[in-house]
């Protein structure tokens, strides 16, 4: 039985088209938290949240969720939580690729940038980029790992992709 005294959690079931001025509640969430659009989540200010939102690709920062058919209701900012990290550097541009070649083939969730490589943080996956000679630094940031080569695109029109053979 729930406690009459707690108000009832906002209720968000739509996407929204990011806004930057938009005023809104803050939601941060991990790069894993952003995967899953049902659930209870709640606010940097603690207001309760419910998220029923149609199954899709995962929620990016930036982007509002509100009510359903609500134009007047407040409006939630997704936002990438700080997470433990590992960024993984090497003055080798190729030492760099094979790391991420090798990450790649363990499915490793990464981002990828020109000079650097972001993961979440694992002592096992620490020790093999040590042995191959890279520089490795803890961090506590966002993450936006790479969606993967058959993610669907945020925001995408959806049709089939069917082939016939």
């Amino acid at each position: 039985m729930r406690d009459s005294s707690s108000p009832t959690p906002l209720l968000l079931e739509q996407r929204r088209q990011p806004d930057p001025g938009a005023p809104a509640l803050a939601l941060p969430l991990t790069a894993q938290e952003r995967t899953s659009l049902r659930g209870r989540r709640q606010s940097t200010c603690g207001r309760d949240l419910l998220l029923q939102l149609p199954r899709g690709a995962a929620l990016e920062p930036g982007e509002l969720l509100a009510q359903a058919g609500s134009a007047a209701g407040p409006l939630v900012r997704v936002e990438a939580a700080p997470e433990p990290l590992l960024q993984v550097s090497s003055a080798d541009p190729l030492a760099l690729l094979q790391a991420a070649y090798h990450l790649g083939n363990r499915h490793v969730a990464m981002e990828l940038h020109a000079d650097r490589l972001l993961l979440l943080d694992d002592s096992v996956l620490a020790d093999l980029l040590r042995r191959r000679g890279l520089q490795l630094e803890r961090l506590q940031a966002p993450f936006c790992p790479e969606p993967g080569a058959y993610a669907e695109p945020a925001h995408a029109h959806h049709h089939s992709h069917g082939h016939g053979h």
